[in-house]
């Protein structure tokens, strides 16, 4: 059964590029999936999705920057950083048509409101 998402147009071209450059980077793509229903650290969503570990932490600080990631965090005791990442968006759509590109992100609904 299929089942029509509705997403939030995107309006800005240098947006609408960044999220064709995710729909056709498998890493992007796998690190989205992975991260959408449970925050993960990139050296999980790196194991999971087969990613170098620089690469994991390259792209999500990429798709950070540009809003599709959350990013919680602590710092433990003896001082090391550990953050965990969640995916803001189940789906992006592009279409072209009469010389536009159209895009349009699925908000993820289990992320809370900010």
């Amino acid at each position: 059964m299929q089942v029509l998402q509705h997403g939030k147009a995107v309006e800005e071209q240098t947006a609408k590029d960044f999220l064709l450059e995710i729909q056709a980077d498998r890493y992007c793509r796998a690190i989205l999936e992975s991260a959408g229903e449970h925050p993960k650290s990139a050296k999980q969503l790196s194991q999971e999705c087969k990613i170098p570990i620089s690469t994991a932490y390259r792209r999500v600080q990429q798709m950070h920057d540009h809003k599709l990631l959350s990013i919680t965090g602590t710092i433990s005791e003896d001082g090391k950083k550990f953050f965990l990442y969640k995916s803001k968006i189940t789906g992006i759509m592009a279409s072209f048509s009469h010389g536009q590109v159209h895009v349009e992100v699925v908000p993820n609904t289990g992320m809370p409101a900010n």
